[in-house]
């Protein structure tokens, strides 16, 4: 009875320790580690979330930008941070996906971290080098059934979104394709629009101006709805291909045991600026789509993702560069 009465008060104690430190929050300025170089898609989404969370909560919040080895190394100072709201990562999909390409990582993507919310979602389009005889995703995986092994496919590199997508495309459609990695996406465009290549997968803003310009054909796109910005291309599950739904998101994670009033107030945060007009207008502009959603939903989402990469890395035999 009198360890019943222990533990009871103990975490009434830890609960409204935790609920005081939470009306205090924040207190001083807060770190967000971008473990990618400044100017790439992380960055630039951890900057929109800066500006406002400076603005709404009165303190400083400064971007580290730690990249190296895959993102591990800005994101291991994360999971070794302390667990008080003031350390934070943005990151993007590859914080789960890392973890099955390369051989061994100093933390575990899901358990060392508190996750918050994905702020934004960006889906890739299928592109096609303009001489290619077909003109919509159905047409495209026929031709592929029909020349297994024939058609190549470029991409940014490696264990790139660039690449696995095409690998996931591969396992849906139960094609045979090969892989040509280039290092970084400049090249690889180049040579689909040329015709070395016959087609990649790639964003929105680095594939639309070609598009626009009839450089490249855009077959679909990734996502569960049309893009505002290329309204005519049909999604993946409009051809009846709904596995296909997926792309690169962007989201902040707090290191694990963080209190949970804590990670419920990032969460509303991020809600509340991912819904703000000129920021969802940005994000548009970015090729990307503004999500915000709870940590609960993103839990469960984050799992779900890193399963399924696994599978399609363990298949391909995909490798980081």
């Amino acid at each position: 009875m009198i360890t019943r009465i222990a533990v009871l008060l103990a975490t009434a104690a830890a609960t409204t320790s935790g609920t005081a430190q939470a009306q205090t929050y924040p207190a001083k300025s807060i770190r967000i580690i971008a473990p990618f170089t400044a100017g790439g898609p992380v960055d630039i989404t951890a900057r929109i979330l800066a500006q406002k969370m400076t603005e709404s909560w009165g303190q400083q919040i400064i971007i580290e930008n730690r990249a190296g080895a895959s993102g591990t190394i800005g994101t291991d100072a994360v999971a070794k941070a302390s667990a008080d709201g003031y350390t934070a990562l943005l990151s993007s999909s590859a914080h789960v996906i890392v973890p099955s390409i390369l051989p061994k990582v100093p933390y575990d993507a899901i358990r060392d971290f508190a996750p918050v919310s994905v702020v934004m979602s960006s889906p890739l389009l299928l592109v096609v080098t303009p001489t290619l005889p077909v003109n919509n995703a159905k047409e495209f995986i026929a031709l592929a059934k029909a020349r297994p092994g024939e058609l190549s496919f470029a991409s940014a590199g490696a264990g790139s979104s660039t690449h696995l997508t095409s690998e996931l495309l591969k396992s849906v459609t139960g094609t045979k394709m090969v892989h040509v990695p280039y290092k970084g996406q400049s090249q690889a465009i180049t040579d689909v629009i040329a015709g070395q290549v016959p087609f990649m997968f790639n964003t929105l803003p680095a594939v639309i101006e070609f598009a626009r310009a009839k450089r490249l054909r855009v077959l679909a796109i990734t996502s569960e709805k049309r893009a505002l910005q290329l309204p005519e291309v049909p999604t993946f599950a409009e051809s009846g291909y709904k596995d296909m739904i997926t792309g690169s998101w962007y989201a902040a994670w707090l290191p694990a045991k963080t209190p949970e009033t804590i990670v419920s107030r990032w969460g509303n945060e991020i809600v509340r600026i991912v819904n703000l007009p000129d920021v969802r207008e940005r994000i548009l502009g970015l090729g990307g789509e503004p999500v915000g959603n709870t940590p609960v939903q993103f839990d469960a989402f984050q799992k779900t993702e890193a399963l399924r990469w696994a599978k399609i890395i363990r298949e391909s035999g995909a490798k980081a560069e």
